[in-house]
C-alpha cells in the first residue's frame, strides 16, 4: 500500500501539472496556486519521474503538452474533479438541508401525494422553504429553477438522472350505475365503440386509446369523447356521476375503486404499468435540501398503485 505522504505529494504534483497546462507556463501556474515557480517546477518534474514519462515539452518561449501528456491531463482532470466532488459531499453529507426547494409534480399527483410529503419534509426541515409547481406539462428544471420534479411515464432521453418510486397503471373506469344501463361492462376494446366517455389532455391528448391483447400484441381504439377536459378530475368526475368511461391513472381512481363506486373494465387488455419517478439534474453534489427529500419519499412515501 502506497504512503498517505506519497499520495498527497502525487495529488499535489497533479494540481501543479494541470495549473501549468491551464495557464500556458510555469510562473502564471505559480501565481495562481500561490507558489515559487521553481516550487511549481520540482512538483511536475517529481510527477514525470514517477511516470517515466516527459508530459510537457519545454522551450524558452512556451511550455507544450507532448503526446503522453495531452492524454494524461483529460484523465487528472476528471480524477481531481472525482476528489473534490468527494470532499464536498463529505462535508454536505453532514449539513442540515436549508434554502429554498422548489418541487414540480403533475397536477393531480402533486395535490394528492406530494404536496402531504412535502407538508412532513417541512415540518422535518424548519430551515427549508418550498414551492410546489402543479402542471402537466414537463417542466425544463434548469430553465425554470427547479430542484426536483417528480414524473409518471416513461421518461425521454434527456441526461436527467431518475430515480423510481413506485408505478401506476393507465386503466378505463366506469360507474355501475352506468355499465348497467349499458347492459354491463365492455369485454373487449372493440366493444367500445357502443360506450360513452370522458378524456383528459392532463393524460394525453391522442384519441387514440392503447391497450394491449392476450397475446402480448399492442391494440388501438380511436375513441370519440363526450366530454374533453384538461383536468383528469373533471374526466373522474364525469365518471363518478354515471356519464360514461374515463381513462386514468391507476392512482387518480384508487379511493373510488376501493368503495365499489368506479369498476375498472378491459382489465386483461390494460398496458404496462409506468413507473413514477423523481427526477433532477446531476447524480453529483446533491445538496442536503434535495438528498433529504429523496430519502424521505423512500421512507415514507406509498408510491405503488398496482
Amino acid at each position: 500500500m502506497l504512503a498517505p505522504q506519497w499520495r498527497m505529494d502525487r495529488i499535489e504534483a497533479m494540481t501543479a501539472f494541470v495549473a501549468v497546462c491551464d495557464a500556458s507556463g510555469f510562473a502564471p501556474a505559480a501565481r495562481r496556486l500561490g507558489r515559487s515557480p521553481s516550487a511549481v517546477t520540482r512538483l511536475v518534474a517529481s510527477l514525470e519521474n514517477e511516470l517515466g514519462v516527459r508530459l510537457l515539452q519545454r522551450t524558452t518561449r512556451a511550455v507544450r503538452l507532448t503526446e503522453a501528456g495531452a492524454r494524461y491531463v483529460d484523465r487528472v482532470r476528471r480524477l481531481l474533479a472525482d476528489l473534490r466532488d468527494a470532499e464536498e459531499i463529505a462535508r454536505e453529507s453532514a449539513a442540515r438541508p436549508r434554502g429554498r426547494l422548489v418541487v414540480a409534480a403533475p397536477q393531480m399527483f402533486g395535490r394528492l401525494h406530494v404536496a402531504p410529503v412535502l407538508s412532513r419534509y417541512l415540518q422535518e426541515f424548519p430551515e427549508v422553504t418550498a414551492e410546489l409547481l402543479l402542471s402537466d406539462r414537463y417542466a425544463n428544471l434548469v430553465e425554470e429553477g427547479i430542484d426536483i420534479a417528480i414524473r409518471i411515464g416513461r421518461l425521454p432521453d434527456s441526461g436527467l438522472i431518475a430515480r423510481r418510486f413506485g408505478a401506476t397503471r393507465r386503466i378505463v373506469v366506469g360507474s355501475p350505475a352506468y355499465l348497467a344501463r349499458q347492459g354491463g361492462p365492455p369485454r373487449h376494446p372493440e366493444d367500445l365503440a357502443r360506450y360513452s366517455f370522458a378524456a383528459s389532455t392532463g393524460l394525453s391528448a391522442d384519441p387514440t386509446w392503447r391497450f394491449v391483447g392476450p397475446d402480448g400484441r399492442p391494440m388501438t381504439i380511436r375513441v370519440e369523447p363526450r366530454l374533453i377536459s384538461n383536468s383528469n378530475d373533471v374526466a373522474l368526475g364525469h365518471a363518478l356521476q354515471g356519464g360514461g368511461l374515463a381513462r386514468v391513472l391507476s392512482y387518480q381512481a384508487a379511493d373510488a375503486l376501493a368503495v365499489g363506486t368506479l369498476v375498472e373494465v378491459l382489465r386483461e387488455f390494460a398496458p404496462p404499468p409506468q413507473p413514477i419517478q423523481a427526477v433532477y439534474s446531476s447524480a453529483h453534489l446533491l445538496s442536503p435540501k434535495v438528498r433529504g427529500l429523496l430519502d424521505l419519499i423512500e421512507r415514507e412515501a406509498a408510491w405503488r398503485f398496482p
